[in-house]
């Protein structure tokens, strides 16, 4: 199973999602499609309609830099969808990804950190490390198997994630999008494909979302969770890459208010 996409499925559901008078096109009453027809992309893009059909359909090779820029603007793309298009107009320069390891400096860090739950997380969102406040506030991760702590299994495969995440489809669909992304780094990443396949057997949400090809690369977001033991809590998950450590990130959580600060520290006072 490959999970890298091809460029000419991106664009067609980039395409597939953009209707006309969003850009400036008259809608038809005898038209059949909501989204825009391969023309209509050309002429915006401003290249021959044969050329985007060979682009859609993978004959196009080395398509250069400005028909993709062109390209991404005629279909309203964002900036990190347009990163997606380059890259995945270029061939990977690596087909396996290196093993993830832990560098004791940021385990160090993670430790240090006693109020403030943190995790980090490899290309994949498996949980590599943890602090004990990351332990209390979203689950122990100690208590799961090894290869049950993945933030994405989490999400889809525990049902109390769903009330435990006050926004779960929000949340759920950036966890997609985020494993998305991941994929052009690699031509055939033989973990990432067992994970997607996994998920999408036991999901058919999952294996939607999946399908639909969104990309996102988020540094940060608000999150509110519903707490067993600490109430609704609102914070702000701040997600740090790594820089030459294999797509690994720091993702530590902040409360957002004064009523969280305060259900954090109580809840927190019971690891003392």
């Amino acid at each position: 199973m490959t999970v890298r996409p091809q460029l000419g499925e991106f664009l067609q559901t980039r395409r597939a999602r953009v209707r006309p008078e969003e850009v400036g096109l008259p809608t038809l009453p005898d038209r059949r499609v909501t989204g825009l027809r391969r023309e209509e992309v050309a002429m915006l893009a401003n290249v021959s309609v044969d050329y985007y059909v060979r682009l859609e359909q993978g004959r196009a090779a080395h398509p250069s830099p400005a028909v993709l820029a062109a390209v991404a603007t005629a279909l309203r793309l964002s900036d990190t969808e347009r990163d997606h298009l380059q890259s995945l107009a270029s061939p990977p320069a690596r087909s396996r990804p290196a093993p993830a390891e832990v560098r004791p400096a940021i385990t160090a860090l993670i430790e240090s950190l006693r109020d403030t739950p943190a995790v980090l997380v490899d290309r994949l969102s498996n949980v590599l490390a943890w602090n004990p406040a990351a332990a209390a506030l979203i689950t122990d991760f100690g208590a799961l198997e090894p290869a049950e702590r993945n933030i994405a299994r989490l999400y889809f495969l525990d049902p109390s994630a769903r009330t435990f995440y006050e926004d779960w489809a929000g949340a759920a669909k950036d966890v997609v999008a985020h494993l998305r992304h991941a994929s052009t780094d690699y031509a055939d990443d033989p973990d990432l494909a067992d994970l997607v396949a996994e998920l999408s057997a036991r999901s058919c949400i999952f294996a939607e979302w999946w399908t639909a090809q969104d990309v996102s690369k988020a540094s940060h977001c608000p999150k509110v969770l519903n707490h067993p033991a600490a109430g609704r809590l609102t914070l702000t998950l701040e997600v740090l890459e790594l820089p030459g450590d294999n797509g690994q990130t720091l993702m530590t959580y902040t409360p957002a208010d004064h009523p969280t600060k305060a259900a954090l520290t109580e809840l927190l006072t019971t690891l003392a």
